[in-house]
């Protein structure tokens, strides 16, 4: 039976939060600098004589409307909250080019999911001659699968609740994430949403255990129930370590319920929730154990295999309010993994799954939009996906995110797990003292075990001592002996 395991470090991916506050459009190709300066003083002048006018007007005019009293600064209070409203951000940052970064003409290299994309500086190509590069980059992301807020399904459980708007941001992007561990297991990384009808039934299937409702088996139905011994409950929020556990409860959940035939199995490959000793409760850095990555492959292939596809979520803590900055070239490494599957994460009170990087610009997807219910039947080749997608590439600075994050990673087979572990390994060689996690041959209990059977042989020995505390492990002997890589 599984119990519940307390989240680590403090979240603030917080119910009753918009992301509109806090997160930019960045659509490929920006207008040029001049331009938008030009738009920029344009706009700004004519902000500057509305508030002249309201101002002039309200000082001018000393009567007030019977029954209605009228604050000194009234009007331009008024007119200040319309155009800081959410509407009017989004209204300055995509039209008159406020705060929009774009895609950064300081390097020509993009990671998107274990794929590197070299994107032409801006002045070497023109809108209608964009460079392939920037097309390639363009249609990979664009196939990325996008979960957003829904409203109007059936109500979650014995709530009220009909639609996961401002609560719902970090169970959508942990569904993107998953998603994609799917679309690459079953199509492929080299795979492209096609334009026209009809679409692979796979890559439908894939879409459709992700609907709203208990019959759909990846639904946010689903992951709360499955996370309840977590804290998850309709309309709260809750952090990535948390939704993490949600997720292996809901596969290990799954697995029992499943045909063993590879077509009926919603979830085809084994998961690993990468934590410290004691399944996290005791702190530490995540350790990925090779020895337990080879038996939850054992377990979920029921003996009748060695290894299975595996999926890796590995939850962190990387500071305090934000992300310490030593931390940032690590992430930005895993993003070269052939195995990677982005990160759960965003700014305070937002979570989005980020999908790549350009310098230390992390691009991702944004839950945080509002779209009715839409019903993916698996056996439907023609129904319509596209709320499922975006083209409209999204950045914000590594060092705005919040601390408490998860990477993931699909390794297909063995060799796939080795070749990440050595990169692993590489990564925390070149991380001047601070990995994100680390890699070791036994779990911590397998290597105490080993321990106690070393001192109660030493015991059995005549006339020799052994003192408990001063007994070390040799990094270079064979055996059951470890080594943090």
């Amino acid at each position: 039976m599984m119990t519940g395991f307390p989240d680590i470090g403090t979240s603030k991916f917080t119910a009753g939060s918009s992301s509109d506050s806090c997160i930019k459009d960045c659509p490929l190709g920006t207008t040029s600098s001049k331009n938008k300066a030009h738009n920029k003083s344009i706009w700004s002048t004519l902000f500057s004589s509305t508030f002249t006018a309201f101002n002039a007007y309200k000082e001018s005019s000393g009567e007030k409307s019977k029954g209605y009293k009228v604050r000194n600064d009234g009007w331009s209070t008024t007119v200040r909250k319309a155009l800081t409203c959410n509407p009017m951000k989004r209204f300055q940052e995509r039209i008159l080019g406020f705060n929009k970064p774009g895609i950064s003409s300081y390097t020509s290299e993009i990671w998107l999911l274990g794929v590197c994309y070299k994107i032409s500086p801006e002045g070497q190509t023109s809108d209608t001659n964009k460079s392939d590069g920037y097309i390639a980059f363009l249609q990979d992301f664009s196939s990325r699968i996008r979960m957003t807020y829904r409203k109007g399904f059936e109500a979650i459980g014995d709530s009220k609740f009909t639609s996961d708007v401002n609560w719902g941001c970090m169970l959508r992007s942990s569904q993107m994430l998953v998603a994609q561990a799917l679309l690459f297991h079953h199509l492929g990384r080299s795979w492209r949403r096609p334009i026209e009808k009809p679409f692979n039934g796979e890559y439908i299937k894939i879409l459709h255990h992700f609907g709203d409702s208990r019959s759909s088996a990846f639904s946010i139905h689903n992951l709360l129930e499955a996370g309840k011994v977590y804290g998850l409950v309709p309309g709260s929020w809750l952090g990535p370590y948390a939704m993490c556990r949600a997720w292996e409860s809901l596969a290990f959940t799954k697995r029992e319920l499943d045909d063993l035939e590879e077509e009926n199995i919603s979830l085809p490959m084994a998961m690993y929730i990468v934590s410290g000793d004691e399944h996290g409760e005791r702190g530490g850095a995540p350790v990925v154990c090779i020895d337990d990555a080879a038996r939850l492959c054992s377990e979920f292939l029921n003996g009748q295999g060695t290894w299975a596809p595996l999926l890796l979520l590995v939850p962190l803590v990387l500071g305090l309010d934000k992300v310490n900055p030593r931390y940032i070239p690590s992430l930005c490494a895993t993003f070269t993994f052939p195995q990677s599957l982005g990160i759960l994460g965003g700014k305070p009170g937002a979570s989005t799954y980020i999908v790549g990087v350009q310098d230390e610009q992390a691009i991702y997807l944004d839950p945080h939009e509002v779209q009715p219910v839409v019903d993916i039947s698996c056996n439907n080749p023609d129904a319509d996906p596209s709320s499922y997608h975006c083209s409209v590439v999204r950045q914000m600075h590594l060092n705005m995110l919040d601390p408490s994050i998860a990477i993931g990673f699909y390794c297909r087979d063995k060799d796939d797990f080795e070749d990440f572990c050595v990169r692993s390994a590489d990564l925390a060689n070149q991380s001047n003292g601070a990995p994100l996690y680390t890699v070791s041959q036994a779990s911590s209990s397998s290597r105490r075990a080993h321990k106690d059977n070393l001192m109660d042989s030493l015991d059995n020995v005549d006339g020799f001592a052994v003192d408990d505390h001063n007994v070390k492990m040799d990094s270079t002997s064979n055996g059951d002996d470890w080594q943090l890589l």
